[in-house]
């Protein structure tokens, strides 16, 4: 189905529609997260696929395969929360959200139930599963979520999504942030509060391997502390964006078993104000053979980005553009 889809898709070419001209640029920013998460280098390689700037060979000559005229951008943010608040308000044309998020978001439930609901948010693809991290220093004797009573831990920084899941894990395990010295860092703030002995733990959600922590567990000797038991059932069960998710061991050196932790979706959102012409063209450079290629070589979850799972976990409204692709590739029901 992928290789038939593929084949489709470079067959067909990116045409030049008349939304987006060659001759006339047009910008296209994508916000993710931090730049030692998994959400920038993801963004980064997705920018350069979807992009053709004003000039660039057409793709059937070995060329760009994006969008003609199109110039997109990764931008550095501050995650799920904040990149769904940028589209709302109009400050980026699309962004990297977590499943959970992006539906609270745009239903008014949830943690957005005390706020006006994002109605127009709309999804272009489910992109991979984010692996909830819960890095502590091996030194700390935190072996379990419960160990982290008294113990000095960052959630991660306000407007992202791992804050918003760490207050959930927490509370699940009967911990409430009263009951932890909480700090609200990035997690590379919190890796060098590690390497310095001023932090026992922090939370990242994001594909592995998380840049921060590898470096981190290169140079110091960390635990990946398992999120799992029934506290963690009960997690998935009343939180059906979560997923049960392993690291395998060998991911982060010294980190030699295999620890059982919960996932939820990556996705690609944005509004429903976004012509629907441009995201169906975004959606078909995506998925164009050579942005396979891409995004097999630029990351290690690259691999995990296909149009098998495009559509896993999406619990908002497809973009018209994204729906009418999908459609097309028989990859959506009538």
């Amino acid at each position: 189905m992928l290789k038939t889809i593929f084949t489709l898709v470079a067959a067909a070419g990116i045409s030049a529609a008349a939304s987006v001209s060659a001759q006339q640029p047009q910008f296209f920013r994508i916000g993710t997260g931090g730049t030692s998460g998994t959400y920038y280098p993801i963004g980064g390689l997705i920018a350069n696929a979807i992009s053709n700037p004003p000039g660039s060979r057409p793709c059937e000559e070995g060329g760009s395969c994006g969008v003609p005229g199109l110039i997109a951008t990764a931008l550095s943010a501050n995650g799920s929360v904040a990149n769904v608040n940028a589209i709302a308000g109009g400050s980026l044309e699309s962004g990297f959200a977590q499943s959970d998020v992006a539906t609270w978001a745009q239903t008014g439930t949830g943690i957005w139930e005390d706020r006006e609901a994002v109605e127009s948010l709309r999804a272009i693809a489910n992109l991979y599963p984010e692996t909830i991290h819960l890095v502590a220093s091996a030194d700390s004797g935190i072996e379990s979520v419960g160990d982290l009573e008294g113990k000095r831990v960052s959630l991660d920084e306000p407007g992202s999504g791992t804050l918003v899941d760490a207050r959930i894990i927490l509370e699940a395990y009967g911990l409430s942030e009263d009951e932890i010295v909480a700090s609200y860092l990035k997690p590379d703030q919190a890796a060098e509060r590690m390497r310095d002995g001023a932090m026992d733990a922090f939370f990242f959600v994001g594909g592995f391997p998380a840049g921060a922590i590898a470096e981190l567990a290169s140079q110091d000797d960390i635990t990946l502390v398992p999120i799992s038991g029934e506290e963690a059932q009960g997690i998935a069960e009343e939180y059906t964006f979560f997923a049960e998710n392993t690291v395998p061991g060998g991911t982060y050196e010294g980190v030699d078993a295999d620890t059982t932790t919960l996932s939820v979706g990556a996705q690609w959102i944005t509004s429903a104000e976004q012509p629907e012409e441009l995201i169906y063209q975004i959606t078909e450079a995506l998925w164009n053979e050579n942005t396979r290629s891409l995004l097999d070589a630029g990351h290690q979850k690259g691999g995990q980005i296909t149009p098998d799972t495009a559509l896993d976990g999406v619990g908002i409204p497809l973009h018209p553009g994204a729906e009418r692709f999908y459609r097309e590739q028989g990859l959506l029901s009538e």
